[in-house]
């Protein structure tokens, strides 16, 4: 006899396969292909596993990577917004709290409740995991955009002072990764990839 929270589980995890359809408009680093959600997610686990010795306060390791393995699956009924769209707010939680509790709801029910927990601290950003988890998802698109020559900042004619607001946020988490994320913006700027 197969027990109902697996079935629960296992349909779970055939309906999150589907973020690696999900494209984003960032390039992977150094290429030209975009990255789907997926691959995102994947790399901003190893990040923060690689990374957490920068946190400016004691995290919980395992719910940084928890939040960032599941931060974007709502991405696969709202879409991926991108961070510097004009018409659409990047924060549009209304839309994916709708598509979390769809998608999270497919799990068991205490499941759910710890996954949706776990996505709505992440986009509340309050703690200091979450403000961790924050840094690597704003720290990964300076990577990849300044490997490719301003990639996504020069395609949507995206300026200095609209990257340096967006990426602020990494300073939450880490500061001495600002420190770095900052030094890539500036520099990017003088290689003349990033218009001021």
């Amino acid at each position: 006899m197969i027990g109902e929270n697996l079935v629960k589980q296992i349909e779970f995890i055939k309906e999150i396969d589907k973020i690696k359809y999900i494209q984003r408009r960032t390039k992977l680093l150094n290429s030209d292909r975009n990255e789907n959600d997926a691959e995102h997610s994947w790399h901003l686990a190893m990040m923060a596993i690689v990374l957490s010795e920068y946190s400016d306060v004691k995290i919980d390791l395992l719910k940084v990577v928890k939040m960032v393995l599941i931060h974007d699956i709502v991405e696969i009924d709202a879409g991926d917004t991108f961070l510097y769209d004009q018409n659409k707010n990047h924060e549009n939680t209304e839309e994916e709290l709708k598509s979390a509790k769809r998608i999270f709801g497919i799990l068991p029910e205490k499941q759910a409740a710890e996954f949706i927990e776990v996505w709505t601290e992440f986009e509340d950003g309050i703690s200091n995991e979450a403000k961790f988890a924050k840094s690597m998802d704003r720290l990964e698109p300076l990577l990849q955009n300044t490997s490719n020559n301003g990639g996504t900042w020069k395609e949507f004619g995206v300026k200095y002072q609209t990257v340096y607001d967006k990426k602020i946020a990494i300073k939450n988490g880490s500061t001495e990764l600002w420190n770095y994320a900052e030094k890539l913006i500036e520099d990017s700027v003088e290689k003349g990839i990033l218009e001021k």
